[in-house]
């Protein structure tokens, strides 16, 4: 086994908007390696939502993804025999890591003509509050305070 652990690296800040969280979800959202691809997309998905919004995209896009970042998930853990649904809270690291993956995957799963068509729609619905993304988030919170029973075998 390592002595030590791999220092994480953090992702370079992107040139609009100088954040680095922006840089992790272009990362996340590109497909094949193609980064220049994926940034043109979250570009145009942020004009689509300044003109559809009349407020800063950027700062909707915030919002969304405040409005999807998860407090609790359940683990499973097997327990003599049977498997429990433990709720636990979510570490912050992979806080934003799922509301990213979340947000995207839903964008995926829309109907529209192209990718930033479909992120801007996304990211518009998750900023009041609505959309796949933002149901996935009350999903998980909803089978957290159903499985709170068995928060005593929690680690």
């Amino acid at each position: 086994m390592r002595k030590t652990k791999a220092k994480k690296i953090a992702p370079a800040a992107d040139a609009k908007y100088n954040d680095a969280l922006v840089t992790r979800f272009v990362n996340n959202l590109m497909w094949q390696g193609k980064k220049n691809t994926a940034f043109n997309i979250f570009y145009d998905a942020m004009e689509r939502v300044s003109k559809t919004t009349g407020e800063n995209g950027y700062e909707i896009w915030k919002k969304a993804l405040n409005n999807v970042t998860p407090a609790v998930e359940v683990r499973s853990r097997r327990i003599g025999g049977a498997t429990f649904q433990i709720p636990a809270e979510v570490r912050p690291d992979r806080k934003i890591s799922l509301s990213i993956k979340w947000l995207i995957r839903y964008s995926r799963e829309r109907n529209g003509r192209s990718m930033a068509e479909k992120l801007a729609n996304e990211i518009v619905a998750a900023s009041k509050g609505e959309g796949g993304a933002f149901k996935k988030k009350e999903d998980t919170h909803r089978m957290a305070e159903a499985n709170k029973a068995f928060a005593h075998f929690r680690i």
